[in-house]
C-alpha cells in the first residue's frame, strides 16, 4: 500500500454528529485521506470543481440544497458514496452512477466494503489493477445489482424531497431556474428549483417529450395535437419548430 496513492476524500453532512462519525471512519482506513469535512454542499463545490477530491461522501437530505441537487450541478463529479437515513432515494442515487449508497447508522464493515469498491475502481482507472486481480487485505467489491424499472422520480420542493410517479405528470413548464410540475395529484403545480434540462434528464424518453424550450409533456396525457400545438385536457401547449420532428417521432405520428 505504501507505493499506491490514497483516495482524497471530502465528507458533506449537515448533521455535526453524523459528520464526525463519518470522518472518524475515513481516518481508520489506510488508503483514504480525509482532506475536509463540511456541513453545506456549497462549501464542497470549489474543491470538487478544482479536481481536488477523488471520493465524495454526500448526505442527501440537507437544507437549501440536497445532495442529489448538488450532483446535478457538477459537470465532472468525482466518485460519490451517498449517505442517508432514508432508503427511498437509493434508485435515484444510482441514476447518478454513484459508487455506493450507505444507510445511517453505517456499520463499519459496510463502510469498508463501499470504500474498497471505490478504491478498486480508482486503481482500475489508473491501470494499477486489472478486473481479474484480487487485492490482498481488501474486501472484494460487492456486485451491483441491475436497477429495477423505476416508476417515479424525486424533486426538492418546499424544503422536502417529493416523490412523483411518472403517470401522475401532465406536463412541466420551465421558468429559468425553476420548473412547475403539473400533476393529476393536485390543482396547484409543484414548484422546484431546477432547470428544464435537469428534470428532462430524470424522465424516460419513452414517456415524455420536450416539445418547446419551456415545456415537457407526458405523451400518455396528450388528448389531441396539431403541428404547432397540442392539448392536455383543456390546456393548450405550444410545439416549437425545433422540437416538432422529435416530438412526432416519439409520439409515433411521424
Amino acid at each position: 500500500m505504501t507505493n499506491e496513492p490514497k483516495l482524497r476524500c471530502l465528507a458533506v453532512d449537515d448533521e455535526p454528529f453524523a459528520l464526525e462519525l463519518l470522518a472518524d471512519d475515513i481516518q481508520k482506513v489506510p488508503f483514504l485521506d480525509l482532506i475536509g469535512q463540511v456541513s453545506n454542499p456549497i462549501d464542497a463545490y470549489d474543491p470538487v470543481r478544482r479536481g481536488q477530491v477523488d471520493l465524495l461522501f454526500l448526505d442527501i437530505q440537507m437544507p437549501t440544497l440536497s445532495g442529489l441537487q448538488f450532483l446535478q450541478t457538477l459537470k465532472q463529479p468525482p466518485m460519490v458514496i451517498l449517505t442517508t437515513a432514508y432508503d427511498q432515494y437509493a434508485l435515484d442515487g444510482y441514476a447518478f452512477d454513484v459508487v455506493d449508497y450507505l444507510l445511517k447508522p453505517i456499520p463499519f464493515d459496510r463502510f469498508l466494503k463501499a470504500v474498497t469498491k471505490a478504491y478498486d475502481l480508482f486503481l482500475l482507472r489508473q491501470g494499477r489493477l486489472t478486473p481479474t486481480e484480487a487485492r490482498p487485505g481488501l474486501v472484494a467489491p460487492e456486485p451491483v445489482e441491475a436497477e429495477p424499472q423505476r416508476t417515479y422520480f424525486f424533486v426538492f420542493s418546499e424544503y422536502q424531497e417529493i416523490r412523483i410517479e411518472y403517470d401522475e405528470v401532465l406536463y412541466i413548464e420551465g421558468l429559468k431556474d425553476y420548473v412547475k410540475i403539473y400533476t393529476t395529484r393536485q390543482a396547484r403545480p409543484i414548484l422546484s428549483r431546477l432547470t428544464l434540462k435537469a428534470i428532462e434528464d430524470k424522465l424516460p424518453a419513452a414517456l415524455f417529450s420536450r416539445i418547446h424550450k419551456s415545456f415537457i409533456v407526458s405523451l400518455g396525457k396528450i388528448t389531441s395535437f396539431q403541428r404547432t400545438r397540442l392539448m392536455v385536457g383543456k390546456q393548450e401547449l405550444p410545439i416549437g419548430n425545433s422540437y416538432v420532428d422529435q416530438f412526432m417521432q416519439q409520439y409515433g405520428a411521424g
